[in-house]
C-alpha cells in the first residue's frame, strides 16, 4: 500500500499532539504545490494516511504543512514557528513515508520514521 503518513510529539510535555492541522501538496514542474488532502492529528498524534486513495504515490517532491500555531493555541502557550513546512523526494521504487515531527513551542526536528 503506498501511503504518507505522520506523527506529532510534544516534546515539551512528553506526550502526543492531537488536533494538529496537517496538509498535504505535491510539487507539479508547472503548477507549483498542488494541494492533496488536509486532516486533523487524532488523539495519539497521528495521520494515518494522508495520501487520498484516489492519488497516486509519484515520484518528485511532497511537502507537509503543519499549523503548530493552532496547537499552541489550543494549549495557552506561545510558539516560535507558527508553521512546519516538511518538504520531501519521493524516489522510484518508494511506497511508504512516515514523518514524525517532535514539536516544542520554540523548537522542532524531524526525522524520516518506519
Amino acid at each position: 500500500m503506498k501511503k504518507i503518513s505522520a506523527h506529532v510529539l510534544d516534546t515539551a510535555q512528553g506526550r502526543p499532539a492531537p488536533g494538529v492541522p496537517v496538509s498535504l501538496a505535491r510539487k507539479d514542474a508547472s503548477r507549483g504545490w498542488i494541494p492533496l488532502s488536509s486532516a486533523y492529528t487524532d488523539q495519539d498524534g497521528r495521520c494515518a494516511q494522508l495520501l487520498p486513495s484516489d492519488e497516486e504515490l509519484t515520484t518528485g517532491f511532497y511537502r507537509l504543512t503543519f499549523d503548530t500555531a493552532t496547537y499552541h493555541a489550543t494549549q495557552k502557550i506561545g510558539g516560535l514557528y507558527p508553521v512546519v513546512e516538511i518538504t520531501f523526494e519521493v524516489r522510484e521504487g518508494e511506497s511508504h513515508f512516515h514523518v514524525p515531527l517532535l514539536l516544542s513551542p520554540h523548537g522542532y526536528t524531524t526525522y524520516r520514521g518506519s
